[in-house]
């Protein structure tokens, strides 16, 4: 099990400025006319879009670190969540985790792999093991909740679910009533959305 550490990876307020205009300036979509269908079935007036951040190395520095500030103080055996949108973030905070606290990884597939291992979580995970999970962007928390289901069928436990944006769509009341608690980085708030 990962221990509770303090992280010697300062995550302050000039870093979560950054990311903050980084997200901003790379991953805010704003729609001219019309909208931008959600994953939730939902249209909205404005998207984010991680991928860009995500893959950027300033961006995806300062995401790790945000996570790390969040997993701080948390007792977990693995980070993990649904693919697409948790891979770069669960990469980037186990590459940032080494070597002072490591975090092993895992994803999980939307379907389970037809061949080969027929695997529908990849990477690092035990039966009974307390997990974190991440997400790019919180709406409903449906992504959330597909990794939820997955490793809970492994007789795991849920510590936490950290989003880097949180959309106020009631992903927080949804994974709430699943007795997960989801904590975010930012919100659309934070960007005047």
């Amino acid at each position: 099990m990962i221990a509770a550490s303090s992280l010697r990876l300062a995550y302050g307020a000039a870093e979560r400025d950054r990311l903050l205009a980084i997200i901003a300036e790379k991953s805010l979509k704003r729609a001219a006319e019309g909208g931008f269908a959600l994953a939730s079935g939902a249209t909205s007036s404005f998207y984010f879009d991680l991928k860009p951040t995500l893959l950027d190395p300033e961006g995806a520095h300062l995401v790790a670190r945000g996570m790390l500030s969040k997993l701080a103080h948390d007792e977990f055996d693995f980070l993990g969540g649904l693919a697409l949108g948790a891979i770069p973030i669960v990469a980037a905070v186990v590459a940032l985790s080494w070597p002072e606290r490591p975090i092993l990884g895992f994803f999980v597939r939307p379907e389970q792999k037809e061949r080969g291992t027929r695997r529908l979580i990849e990477g690092n995970i035990r039966e009974g093991a307390r997990i974190a999970l991440v997400e790019d962007v919180a709406t409903t928390g449906g992504s959330t909740l597909k990794a939820a289901e997955a490793v809970r069928a492994r007789g795991c436990t849920i510590v936490k679910a950290i989003a880097v944006v949180d959309r106020l769509a009631g992903a927080r009341e949804n994974l709430a009533a699943q007795g997960i608690p989801l904590e975010a980085l930012f919100t659309r708030e934070d960007f005047g959305v």
